[in-house]
């Protein structure tokens, strides 16, 4: 077994990498990139930029892809600090975060990983993430949450100690596995030394033959042992929502409006 790397100092830099690749199919509008669409009048990308911007993650790296030109000049007018990474094929999750290699080179630190689509996450749930990582050392930290209809998302598979022992998605879960109600939700931090080290090593065995970034954490258990990836649960469904149809969407904008009132 590994020695976990030392994380003990009180500050470490943070960076951050947003998934920003995909075309979103389900939105049915193959002219728009679907992390260009608006909450609140702004890309959903944008508000994704803005919490990186509050949470002194830099750099801030967009894995782009789909509808990238659109994107890439979204980024450059609205945050030209921003930096972009370019997925030319979408072969999954833990491809699209490879591509951030080259950008963090020479980068010792903590990496956040986000969702372009998921808008309404929290500065506070996101600190909560990263203090939670620091503070127990480990060398990966997952949100999760509660959902009791789960059906679409990776369930939290926890060993005997309640432990995380693994992420399954829908399409490889057992039929035990799908009863499962703690989804993950997609938001990590990694210690970029691990990540990228990892991410050397996993393969597309698996239902839909891409490249998991969730396989990483299996990988991450078995070189480091069964404390290595440290769990942070939020209780709110919605701020860790993506969105994948117009449905959704309407949803997500209805609560901005709702929480913005407040």
């Amino acid at each position: 077994m590994t020695e976990k790397p030392n994380l003990s100092q009180d500050y470490r830099p943070l960076a951050s990498v947003i998934m920003a690749a995909g075309q979103g199919k389900r939105m049915q509008d193959p002219t728009l990139a679907k992390v260009l669409y608006p909450v609140g009048g702004e890309p959903m990308l944008g508000h994704v930029v803005r919490l990186c911007e509050e949470l002194q993650a830099f750099p801030i790296i967009s894995i782009i892809g789909y509808g990238r030109d659109a994107v890439a000049t979204y980024l450059s007018k609205e945050f030209p600090e921003a930096k972009i990474a370019i997925q030319e094929e979408q072969l999954g999750t833990g491809h699209a975060v490879q591509q951030a290699e080259r950008q963090l080179d020479g980068f010792n630190g903590d990496v956040l990983i986000l969702s372009g689509d998921v808008p309404l996450l929290t500065r506070e749930t996101a600190m909560r993430l990263i203090a939670h990582h620091r503070e127990c050392k480990e060398a990966a930290t997952v949100l999760t949450v509660h959902m009791p209809n789960p059906t679409g998302y990776g369930r939290i598979v926890r060993n005997g100690k309640h432990r995380l022992k693994t992420i399954v998605e829908e399409r490889d879960a057992t039929p035990e596995e799908r009863t499962i109600e703690e989804i993950n939700t997609g938001i990590y931090v990694f210690n970029s030394d691990v990540l990228f080290d990892v991410l050397k090593r996993i393969d597309r065995k698996n239902a839909q033959g891409e490249y998991y970034l969730t396989d990483t954490f299996k990988l991450i258990i078995e070189q480091f042992g069964p404390d290595a990836v440290a769990v942070v649960t939020t209780n709110d469904p919605l701020e860790v929502s993506g969105v994948n149809t117009k449905d959704q969407l309407a949803a997500l904008e209805a609560e901005y409006d709702r929480r913005a009132a407040q």
